[in-house]
């Protein structure tokens, strides 16, 4: 398999991946025009707590031009609408061994920017070996989406997985670029090609639902104080605000942010009026070539 990742490690990994991709494909078949958005992402989070595994950050679910980073709020009353597409983002952990894993869900007539996605995730993926440039995957993925007439994400990447931690290197982008990384084995991340109708690139939205602790500091707001000891088992690993619901806390998360304690996450979208698609996978190099944990 691979010398650099014990046994029980890849077996951490295996089985993440295992019950995300389960939890994933329960997930999607919630989704229909008319149903609560609120209701399908708490289900799909209690299905990973009932299997005795971690959130490594709350569920991604994220409409239309929106491409990452939307979840539910505490009162959330959005439903469903005929023509949405809709991104599905879980992240699984075990022992802080993470699967991370999406899809997108066509509820209009986007089958073809779906394609496109879904093709680029599987060529990239066919390219992984030690060896391998990052920047053969990159271009991979964007051949197949630009083939089929819709532009890659370029901002946002697929990214390297370490223990509680979501984002290390390698990058994987979504476009070619010169030079670049090889692929080693014992490398665990995650490819994730976002296919768009609009320009290509991701900007911050007002409405900010996910957050984690990057720092630690002396808080004197009592709230502040609340907040932390709430999140300190996540490790680092992001959060939702509805799972802190306590007196004051937007002021209390304000002031955390503000004095680089904890990091917000904007929504990140497109144009007005385009629309997003999202695969990811998860994959371990081995010696020989890869294994996809979340297949």
């Amino acid at each position: 398999m691979t010398a650099s990742l014990s046994d029980e490690v890849i077996d951490y990994y295996r089985e993440a991946g295992r019950m995300a991709s389960t939890i994933l494909r329960k997930g999607a078949e919630m989704i229909r025009p008319g149903g609560s958005i609120r209701e399908v992402v708490i289900s799909v989070e209690e299905m990973v707590q009932e299997q005795g595994a971690g959130l490594a950050f709350p569920l991604n679910l994220s409409l239309n031009e929106d491409a990452a980073h939307d979840t539910a709020s505490p009162d959330d009353e959005r439903v469903f609408n005929p023509g949405d597409v809709v991104k599905l983002d879980l992240g699984v952990h075990l022992e802080g061994y993470i699967a991370d894993t999406a899809t997108t869900i066509d509820l209009g007539e986007h089958g073809l920017l779906l394609e496109a996605s879904r093709s680029a995730l599987d060529h990239a993926v066919s390219l992984v070996r030690p060896g391998a440039m990052v920047s053969d995957l990159g271009g991979a993925i964007q051949q197949e989406i630009e083939s089929r007439g819709f532009r890659p994400v370029t901002n946002l990447t697929g990214h390297g997985l370490a223990r509680y931690v979501i984002h290390t290197p390698p990058n994987i982008p979504n476009f070619s670029f010169p030079g670049g990384g090889k692929l080693e084995a014992g490398m665990v991340f995650a490819i994730e090609p976002f296919a768009t109708t609009g320009s290509g690139r991701v900007s911050d939205k007002p409405r900010i639902e996910i957050f984690s602790q990057i720092g630690m500091k002396p808080v004197r707001l009592a709230s502040a104080r609340k907040i932390l000891e709430l999140v300190r088992e996540r490790r680092g690993m992001p959060f939702a605000r509805r799972w802190i619901q306590i007196e004051k806390q937007d002021f209390a998360l304000a002031a955390l942010v503000s004095q680089g304690v904890v990091r917000a996450y904007p929504v990140l979208a497109d144009v007005p009026g385009s629309v997003v698609s999202q695969h990811e996978h998860t994959l371990i190099v081995t010696d020989d070539g890869f294994m996809v944990t979340t297949a």
